[in-house]
């Protein structure tokens, strides 16, 4: 609301709307504060069947991504958020009353805060990749130009089609993917270290 043109409200086109728009959110609210406890659950359960290198792997891992997980939410819900709707409030044509639906506006955020997430974990993924043997950070290094372009076609595809949104995403993914050569250096064997 805090968004809108003077005057503007949410809406709900639908009877049910006012009833479940509150229930979804609550929804992935309960399910973000229990996202560790959940990969808590999951890690007793897969621990005993792992090695020790295995589990010295995994924790940190698992770790950096819930917090990289999060990190996104937070810069979608701080930064990206009031932007977008900044700028579309401001480009609303004359004459058209800007009455988001609630529905609408709460799916919006809800792929934002996915998307952003999602983007987040681009670190833990390339490390990952590394110890599988698939990249070498050296492989990653050389590739960071075909990387940067994909980076941008992806904020393209997951943002709204404004600009504003597309850097927001693009840049810290780029960021991010320059942590992530750092941490799969660090992470990865010797010898794949020296390629």
């Amino acid at each position: 609301l805090d968004k809108l043109p003077k005057g503007g409200q949410i809406i709900a086109t639908q009877v049910a709307s006012p009833f479940f728009a509150p229930m979804k959110l609550a929804f992935f609210v309960a399910l973000m504060v229990a996202m560790p406890w959940l990969l808590y659950q999951a890690w007793a359960f897969v621990a005993p069947g792992l090695y020790k290198r295995e589990k010295r792997l995994a924790l940190p891992l698992l770790s950096s991504a819930l917090l990289l997980f999060y990190a996104g939410c937070a810069f979608a819900y701080f930064l990206v958020l009031p932007m977008v709707f900044g700028f579309m409030a401001r480009v609303t044509p004359a004459g058209v009353a800007m009455m988001t639906d609630i529905n609408a506006y709460l799916d919006f955020v809800l792929v934002m805060f996915l998307a952003f997430g999602l983007s987040f974990e681009l670190p833990v993924a390339l490390v990952i990749l590394s110890l599988l043997g698939w990249v070498t950070p050296a492989q990653l290094r050389e590739g960071r130009g075909y990387a940067v372009v994909g980076i941008f076609v992806v904020a393209a595809v997951l943002t709204p089609p404004d600009v504003v949104s597309q850097l927001m995403l693009a840049i810290p993914m780029c960021l991010l993917y320059e942590a992530g050569i750092l941490a799969a250096r660090l992470a990865a064997p010797r010898e794949a270290r020296r390629a």
